[in-house]
């Protein structure tokens, strides 16, 4: 069997049960969003896995493995910490289970599952990164690995940014508008996209990396028109109201941009 095709299916294995597990903790716990930090947690055992395993130039593997193990690992742990642990499950989740009504737990185990698969899908820039042989790191790798910085420290900034908002009792049901929240309603998610153009940018130096253009692409597409985007906004709307659609009037929904102002209404 290809080393490659070997590769991802123990990789799509050990995601498959590391979802398997937190379905199950998630019934115990009644808190659907753990689910979150398990993609975040996936992604990284995928990278790491397909570094240590794929055969390629050390100092490649090694590159790409790091950026998808920080990456990952930080993500989780914040989703963790700020939204999991000790916290009541996310509107977002409570609202899938209004509107599925019946067979709940069941819905959820595919629910987990089609995340397992997705990761896999999204993790194809580690996977052929790892795989090239190619004894010399080009230009466009460490451009790519520079971008990756920038849009961590964006991300971790946004996230921080957040977090610290949401922590003054002062702010609760309040919407953050400070910082990078002022130029864009998701900095979070842009720079989680530009850490994924960084991945695929950085695999297209590989043969077959081409293919890891569909991360970026499908990222964008579920942040922007399904479950990230959408889900958020309609939860902001549902607890926030009024200010939330002000906000939505006068600041970018995801590109980082000045806010535009409202004129005044005349009397």
């Amino acid at each position: 069997m290809n080393h490659g095709l070997t590769l991802v299916l123990i990789g799509a294995a050990s995601v498959a049960l590391l979802m398997l597990l937190l379905w199950l903790i998630h019934l115990r716990t009644g808190n659907a969003a753990i689910v979150d930090a398990g993609w975040a947690g996936g992604l990284a055992l995928l990278g790491v896995l397909y570094a240590v395993s794929g055969g390629g130039y050390w100092l490649r593997s090694a590159l790409i493995g790091t950026m998808s193990a920080i990456w990952g690992l930080r993500l989780a742990i914040y989703l963790l910490t700020t939204r999991i642990i000790g916290h009541p499950e996310e509107g977002r989740y409570q609202e899938l289970r209004r509107q599925w009504k019946t067979n709940i737990p069941f819905k959820f185990l595919l629910f987990y599952e089609f995340q397992a698969l997705l990761c896999v899908v999204l993790a194809v820039p580690f996977l052929t990164a790892s795989c090239n042989p190619e004894p010399r790191v080009s230009w466009i790798e460490w451009a790519s690995a520079g971008l990756w910085t920038l849009a961590m420290a964006g991300e971790a900034i946004a996230d921080g940014q957040l977090n610290k908002f949401k922590s003054s009792p002062s702010n609760k049901g309040r919407t953050c508008q400070t910082g990078l929240w002022r130029y864009s309603r998701h900095p979070n998610y842009f720079f989680e996209w530009l850490i994924w153009v960084a991945y695929a940018s950085f695999a297209v130096a590989s043969p077959g990396g081409f293919w890891g253009l569909l991360s970026p692409a499908l990222i964008l597409y579920f942040v922007l028109r399904v479950t990230g985007i959408p889900a958020t906004e309609a939860q902001a709307i549902r607890t926030r109201g009024e200010e939330y659609r002000r906000y939505q009037r006068t600041t970018s929904a995801f590109a980082p941009w000045f806010p535009k102002a409202i004129p005044q209404e005349k009397t």
